[in-house]
């Protein structure tokens, strides 16, 4: 298995026609360099499509997931955003899932209105 030690958001859209090496190029931009063992997550524009990136240490691994309905939750990018964000492995499986990672910790607890 690919172990990925820290997740990394892409809060700007990207073209899913990029392949590993036009991703790996915006990583090293974005971030100076690809860290090993670290995972790079971007999307498209209109949020249907993801794609991972992730250096193992030895070279890059590409996996793409598109969702049939629905969007994937994303970050709102502005003048003022950070260009990418940290992840929990937690906000990753439910990214990827469809679900709204970015409220996680209000939804973790159930409480009485």
């Amino acid at each position: 298995m690919i172990r990925i030690e820290a997740m990394w958001l892409a809060a700007e859209p990207v073209d899913m026609r990029a392949g590993a090496d036009r991703l790996l190029a915006r990583v090293v931009q974005v971030f100076g360099a690809a860290q090993a063992h670290h995972g790079y997550l971007f999307a498209n524009a209109r949020g249907t499509r993801v794609k991972l990136l992730v250096h193992d240490g030895f070279g890059v691994w590409c996996a793409a997931r598109r969702l049939n309905a629905g969007r994937f939750t994303w970050v709102a990018t502005t003048s003022t955003s950070p260009l990418s964000l940290s992840l929990t492995r937690a906000q990753f499986d439910s990214l990827v899932l469809g679900l709204p990672w970015e409220r996680l910790t209000e939804l973790s607890t159930i409480t009485r209105a």
